[in-house]
């Protein structure tokens, strides 16, 4: 067996995910500050005028400013171009991102505290309860439900969801291809990820001085340091003392280490749900007919990019390196590969870790993309990703990212053409069918390892 250092693999895990993130700096403005500011517009200039927005980008004449250029139309005149620029009391995670604190026009300058005070508590209130209200009340045929736009967009809607239930398919595919067992806690490791990354970004937004791509990555490897140590904890106390148990002892162990990680977080974090900002949804439109648009939003952009390169740094490393090598041995045959002198503790150990880390991305998208995080967020997740695994194939890494992308399309396909509140019954009702018709998975190996 050969010792070859995966270099090309470690360098794309080590570089992978600040290039990720790097990709935030092409979102130069915080779009919600800058729709904040659009909405400004209306009441600054006349009644029955149309407003034309051209442009929106940072004001560098001050911090957390945004400024946008507008062409008013109606004038007998002719069109006029203005701007207005907004000031906001934070900016990047900050509790008080939103609150607007100045408006600077082209015109008539800065707004007395008077207007400001006008605005901020009447007219913004205003536009922001109509907003809602159109929003809610979208006809029908402005959805275009069978069109082939509102099925593209069911697809990159599905991307994210997709790629979280592919990374802890693929954690529990690495676990019982070494051990025999599946490790019903990933789902509740996700959970810590999560709200690691939550309390790291607060921690960040309170100290502030730290930009936002690097505050977000430094959450993430926290996320990730933590979970890999609750995992590689897991195989150390949990199941190394029941390896070689011929019963179901440590399937039973993990179900009671989950029930253990969701309480102590509920009472050392409280029952309620915890809430980030959202980051990176600005959207970038990829079509449009029939007063239908087509869009996926910049954090779309980056999990799946963040995603994707992890599954490929994986393949890296698990073809390329010692590690991978071991892995596999041990994954064929575990009493060979010790005898041969692999240490199979401490690769197994490493894979609980490896494991961890994918469901610490998977908790860290979740938090930041969905923007809530929960002490009882795990169970149902991680459930579903191991639906994804026994699907694709459980211990076939490929059939677990096939797997993740089926059960991902599968609920977001059946929440946008048919009843939302029977997707989580199509998702387990497909487990049942597989494990009627093809017990071993769609690329298993035809049955399932005797470890």
């Amino acid at each position: 067996m050969s010792s070859r250092p995966a270099r090309p693999a470690c360098r794309t895990l080590v570089l992978l995910i600040p290039a990720a993130l790097a990709l935030a700096a092409c979102e130069r403005v915080d779009i919600e500050q800058l729709r904040d500011c659009e909405r400004v517009i209306p009441a600054l200039e006349e009644p029955e005028r149309r407003i034309e927005v051209l442009r929106g980008e940072r004001d560098s004449a001050a911090e957390n400013a945004v400024i946008v250029h507008y062409r008013v139309h109606g004038r007998p005149e002719g069109p006029e171009t203005h701007w207005v620029s907004c000031r906001f009391a934070g900016g990047g995670l900050e509790a008080e991102r939103r609150k607007l604190t100045a408006v600077v026009t082209d015109r008539a300058g800065a707004l007395s505290e008077i207007q400001l005070q006008i605005l901020r508590r009447f007219w913004l209130r205003s536009v922001e309860a109509q907003a809602g209200a159109r929003e809610a009340a979208v006809p029908d045929e402005v959805t275009a439900v069978g069109s082939p736009l509102y099925l593209l967009q069911t697809v990159i809607n599905a991307l994210v969801i997709c790629s979280v239930y592919g990374l802890l398919a693929v954690a529990y595919t690495l676990v019982y291809a070494i051990i025999g067992r599946i490790n019903l806690a990933f789902g509740e490791l996700s959970m810590i990820a999560a709200f690691t990354a939550w309390l790291a970004i607060v921690l960040f937004a309170a100290a502030g001085g730290l930009a936002l791509p690097l505050a977000l990555l430094a959450a993430l490897l926290l996320a990730v340091a933590a979970t890999a140590v609750h995992g590689w904890a897991i195989q150390r106390v949990v199941f190394r003392p029941l390896r070689g148990s011929g019963s179901q002892a440590a399937l039973i162990a993990t179900i009671g280490l989950a029930i253990f990680l969701q309480e102590s977080v509920r009472l050392t974090r409280g029952a309620g749900d915890r809430w980030l900002h959202p980051v990176f949804s600005e959207s970038y439109p990829i079509a449009e007919a029939a007063g239908f648009p087509v869009a996926i939003s910049a954090a779309q952009i980056i999990v799946v990019v963040l995603v994707a390169g992890l599954y490929a740094a994986h393949w890296g490393l698990v073809a390329r390196s010692r590690f991978g090598h071991a892995w596999r041995s041990c994954a064929q045959d575990g009493g060979m590969a010790a005898l041969c002198g692999i240490d199979v503790d401490r690769t197994a150990g490493l894979t609980f870790a490896l494991g961890g880390a994918y469901a610490a991305v998977a908790g860290f998208v979740v938090a930041l993309y969905y923007g809530g995080v929960s002490f009882h967020m795990g169970a149902l997740l991680g459930f579903k990703a191991l639906t994804a695994a026994v699907v694709g194939g459980i211990g076939s890494v490929p059939g677990a990212m096939l797997g993740g992308i089926l059960i991902g399309l599968l609920e977001t396909f059946w929440s946008a053409y048919l009843t939302i509140a029977y997707k989580d019954l199509a998702v387990f009702a497909l487990l049942a069918v597989v494990l009627a018709l093809r017990p071993e998975g769609l690329l298993g190996k035809g049955h399932f390892p005797d470890r």
